[in-house]
């Protein structure tokens, strides 16, 4: 079938709306009709070239070509629309959310628990569907990559049934696809990673799509001071709206009110969630942490950094730890339905995330206001 995507063709160009071709799917894959799609930060990280690996960086992961052209999207929700052989989890006309982090069942990682580590995920930038290694995207006669193997920002794309959660009918496709990715990474690393416990003092750096949501979950989870900490004014005000004690415009602004406000002991908790995480953060997210505390690290930094600023000997003496995080370090198939759940109950605040709609053909448009502070999210919706 053909249907529109938008496609990126290399580091620095913008997001191109182009007519694909999209075979039926195999075994174990289904069609989904994408019906919204969240404006993650990540994707922008195809356009700066963040994600663009070296040649030892991309033989190291198998790449023999370019990631480009490739389709973005992995935050989305849509409806089933097909189903290939085998498929047993959903069926035509399902509503789900896409799940950019695979959930086999049967790797070594899901068999322990840690679903959000699958092997299955292991090939976001490698061509071909996880199932078999095959092409299903076609433009004209170019092979096209799909970001995390799920191209929400096309109108439909064909994906591993691992990667489709099921949920209720009900539930407003909008808020199912702010959970596939931004809801759950971020609430996830203050309840689950960082494990934030009533009483404590959560800094989180960064309020856009993840850092609110480590915001919302640190203020669920019963932090009594949650420091926002963001340049710009309008998300330290939406912070506030979504648990936030205390809001400052940088971390060195924030240092001398936590010190005032735990008595000298700082944060229990530090939550990383810039939208560009580079190496240098880390000197003042470490310096923020107090004895036994923990820090995350959730947003993402460049392919090449390799360097960080941390006080090595502070970190062992005051016996801090320092912990990464894919997905808030939740597990896909049971934590997406208990956020909808909180959502449906009133206790998960979802539509107040979404800041602007747009179609498809103005998708450049909705990154610009990403990249200009005026969006904590906005989503694409297809038509």
């Amino acid at each position: 079938m053909k249907c529109n995507a938008a496609i990126i063709h290399g580091a620095g160009q913008d997001w191109k709306i182009e007519e694909i071709e999209v075979d039926s799917p195999k075994v174990g894959e289904v069609l989904v009709k994408w019906t919204h799609a969240g404006l993650c930060h990540s994707d922008e990280h195809l356009v700066t070239g963040d994600f663009v690996p070296d040649e030892a960086q991309a033989k190291a992961m198998g790449m023999t070509g370019s990631m480009y052209p490739m389709i973005g999207g992995h935050e989305g929700s849509g409806i089933i629309a097909e189903i290939g052989p085998h498929v047993t989890s959903v069926e035509v006309g399902d509503h789900v959310s896409a799940s950019f982090v695979p959930s086999c069942g049967t790797c070594h990682y899901c068999a322990t628990g840690r679903q959000n580590l699958c092997d299955a995920g292991g090939g976001t930038f490698l061509p071909g569907m996880i199932t078999d290694g095959t092409s299903r995207h076609r433009l004209g006669d170019t092979e096209l990559l799909m970001i995390a193997k799920l191209g929400t920002f096309s109108e439909y794309t064909c994906v591993s049934e691992a990667q489709v959660i099921k949920v209720d009918k009900d539930l407003p496709l909008e808020a199912v696809a702010l959970v596939s990715c931004g809801v759950a990474t971020g609430w996830g690393s203050a309840t689950r990673r960082a494990d934030v416990r009533p009483g404590d003092t959560v800094v989180v750096v960064g309020t856009g799509g993840i850092g609110m949501n480590a915001v919302q979950g640190a203020a669920m989870a019963g932090a009594k001071h949650v420091i926002a900490v963001d340049p710009i004014e309008f998300k330290r005000e939406k912070a506030m709206e979504f648990g936030a004690t205390h809001t400052f415009g940088s971390m060195e602004d924030a240092m001398p009110e936590v010190v005032q406000m735990t008595q000298g002991r700082l944060a229990d908790k530090v939550i990383m969630t810039p939208g560009v995480m580079h190496g240098e953060l880390m000197e003042m997210a470490t310096a923020l942490a107090g004895k036994g505390s923990t820090i995350v690290v959730t947003g993402l930094a460049p392919i090449s950094q390799k360097t960080s600023s941390v006080n090595l000997l502070e970190l062992a003496m005051w016996q801090k730890e320092i912990k990464g995080s894919i997905f808030g370090s939740l597990n896909p198939r049971a934590d997406i339905p208990n956020l909808l759940s909180m959502y449906q109950a009133g206790k998960l605040k979802l539509d107040e995330l979404i800041t602007a709609t747009y179609p498809l053909s103005d998708i450049n448009v909705g990154y610009q206001a990403m990249r200009d502070g005026e969006n904590i999210r906005g989503v694409l919706v297809h038509a």
